[in-house]
C-alpha cells in the first residue's frame, strides 16, 4: 500500500500564508530537508524563482537560510514563471529548482514547488522522501561549508531568448495585435518582450504586480477584463497567463474563450497537418468529451491520465509522445519544455495561426466542447465517497443513461475536504439534472453541503 503524502498535494505545497505549512518554521525545515535529500549532502546548488506575491520574500529567505544551514548554495532568480525555474535548473546545471507560487490563487495564499536536475516535478517518492527528512532535528553543517547565496541578474533576458527559439528560426509574427494579460504576476517582465521580439504589437494589462494584486480580477481565472481590452482594442486575439505563467487562456477576435482542451486541439491539429504530431495527445480525466471527438475525427490517439500536469507527464513519457494537458490551460509540449508553459503553448498557439493564415476563431470552428457540469460537495473523508456502494451505484445508473454521449466523474479533492463531480453530455440541462441527482445521495449518505460551479 503506498505511502500517503501529508504535506505534498498534485502542485506541490500550498496552502493560506501564516498557517501549518506556509510559515517561516515550516518553509525553513523544507529548505533544509530538501538540501538534504536532493545533493545528497554534497556540495550543490539550488535555484530559487518566485511569483510577486508580497509572502514571497519572507518565504524565499526561509529556504534560504534552510539551504544554508544543509550545505547547499544558493541563486535566487526574483520574479520568472514557474517554467523558466525548470528550464534554468537544467541548463545552469543546478540539483533543483524551488518556485515560490501559489499559482492561480490568490495572494493570501502561497506555495512550494520543486523541480528535479531535469527540470521535472518530482517524483511521490522523493516528496515522501523529503517528509521523512523533515521530521528528523536539524542539523546544521559546520560553518566552514554552510551554503552561500548569489542573485542571477540575466536571470528574465535567458528565459525570453529561450523561448523565442522555439518556434522555428526567422518565423515573425508581424501583423497580429495581441493584448497580454499577465495577472500581475510573474509573467509581466517577460511574455510582452518575448511576444514583442518576434514581430507582434502588442498591448499588456495586468502587469503592474504590488505585492497584493496578483490573479485579482485578471488572470487566465478572470479573463472578462481582457475580453473586453480584445473587443475595445479590435485586437486579433488575447493571451492570459495565471500568477506563475504556467497556464495561458486566450481570447479570439469575437471576444469568445478558448479554455486549455480547445488550445491542445489546435496545437495538435497543426502538427497532424504538417505531419509532425509524434504519437497522440494526452488528456485528463477531466478533459471535455469534445476533446476527444475532435481528435478522433482526426484518427489521432487519445489517453487521459489522473488531473495535475505531472501526472500527463507520465503519461507522455510513458507512451513516447509530445502533447497534452489540461482544460484549466497547464499545456506541456514536451519537445520544448519539461513542464507546462503559458508562453510556450501561446506561442505554439500563434505559429498554428501563422501556418493556417486565418484566425483564432477559425482555427477552433471544428472543435465542439460539450456542456459540463461541475459540482463540489463537502465531505469529511472524500477518498471514502468515490468507493462507497450506494454511490458507485448511482453513477453506474447515469452513465447508462448519457450512453456514449456523455462522462461522469466522482473524484475526491487533493486539496479540500471536498468530493468534486463532473457530468458531461450533449444537453445542458440533462446534466445538469444528473450532477444534482449525484451530490443529493452524496449528500444522503456521507455529504454536508455542495457548492455548485
Amino acid at each position: 500500500m503506498a505511502v500517503k503524502r501529508r504535506y505534498f498535494g498534485t502542485d506541490g505545497i500550498r496552502g493560506r500564508v501564516g498557517a501549518s505549512v506556509i510559515n517561516p518554521e515550516f518553509v525553513l525545515k523544507l529548505g533544509w530537508a530538501v538540501g538534504k535529500v536532493l545533493t545528497n549532502g554534497n556540495r550543490r546548488k539550488v535555484l530559487i524563482g518566485k511569483d510577486t506575491r508580497i509572502s514571497g520574500y519572507f518565504l524565499e529567505s526561509a529556504l534560504e537560510a534552510g539551504l544554508s544551514a544543509a550545505g547547499v548554495d544558493i541563486e535566487l532568480l526574483g520574479p520568472m514563471p514557474t517554467a523558466a525555474v525548470a528550464y534554468l535548473t537544467r541548463t545552469l546545471r543546478a540539483n533543483a529548482g524551488i518556485v515560490v507560487s501559489a499559482s492561480h490563487n490568490p495572494f493570501q495564499d502561497n506555495g512550494i514547488k520543486i523541480f528535479s536536475a531535469d527540470g521535472r516535478k518530482l517524483p511521490d517518492q522523493v516528496e515522501l522522501a523529503i517528509e521523512v527528512e523533515m521530521d528528523k532535528p536539524l542539523s546544521i553543517v559546520d560553518p566552514v561549508h554552510l551554503g552561500k547565496a548569489s542573485r542571477i541578474d540575466d536571470a528574465p533576458g535567458r528565459y525570453i531568448e529561450f523561448c523565442k527559439s522555439t518556434v522555428p528560426p526567422m518565423t515573425r509574427f508581424a501583423g497580429i495585435k495581441i493584448i497580454v494579460d499577465c495577472a500581475n504576476g510573474a509573467t509581466y517582465h517577460i511574455a510582452p518582450n518575448v511576444f514583442r521580439e518576434l514581430g507582434v504589437h502588442v498591448e499588456e494589462i495586468a502587469i503592474e504586480p504590488n505585492g497584493f494584486n496578483i490573479n485579482e480580477a485578471c488572470g487566465s481565472t478572470r479573463p472578462q477584463a481582457l475580453q473586453k481590452a480584445v473587443l475595445q482594442q479590435q485586437a486579433d486575439l488575447g493571451i492570459a497567463f495565471d500568477g506563475d505563467g504556467d497556464r495561458v487562456i486566450m481570447v479570439d477576435h469575437c471576444g469568445e474563450i478558448l479554455d486549455g482542451d480547445e488550445l491542445l486541439y489546435i496545437i495538435a491539429k497543426d502538427r497532424w497537418q504538417r505531419k509532425k504530431l509524434v504519437g497522440g495527445i494526452v488528456g485528463t480525466v477531466m478533459s471535455n468529451l469534445g476533446l476527444e471527438l475532435a481528435l478522433q475525427a482526426l484518427q489521432v490517439p487519445f489517453i487521459r491520465s489522473q488531473v495535475g500536469d505531472r501526472y500527463v507527464l507520465e503519461a507522455l513519457e510513458k507512451q513516447g509522445w509530445q502533447l497534452g494537458g489540461e482544460g484549466s490551460g497547464h499545456i506541456i509540449c514536451l519537445d520544448k519544455m519539461t513542464t507546462g508553459d503559458g508562453i510556450i503553448t501561446a506561442l505554439q498557439v500563434l505559429y498554428a495561426i501563422h501556418n493556417g493564415d486565418c484566425s483564432l476563431h477559425d482555427l477552433k470552428s471544428d472543435f465542439r466542447k460539450l456542456p459540463q457540469i461541475n459540482i463540489n460537495v463537502e465531505t469529511k473523508d472524500p477518498a471514502s465517497v468515490v468507493v462507497n456502494p450506494l454511490v458507485q451505484k448511482a453513477v453506474r445508473e447515469v452513465e447508462v443513461k448519457l450512453n456514449s454521449d456523455g462522462r461522469v466523474l466522482l473524484r475526491p479533492s487533493g486539496t479540500e475536504p471536498m468530493t468534486r463531480i463532473m457530468v458531461q453530455g450533449k444537453d445542458q440541462d440533462e446534466i445538469s439534472q444528473y450532477a444534482k441527482q449525484l451530490a443529493q445521495v452524496i449528500e444522503e449518505t456521507v455529504g454536508l453541503g455542495t457548492d455548485t460551479k
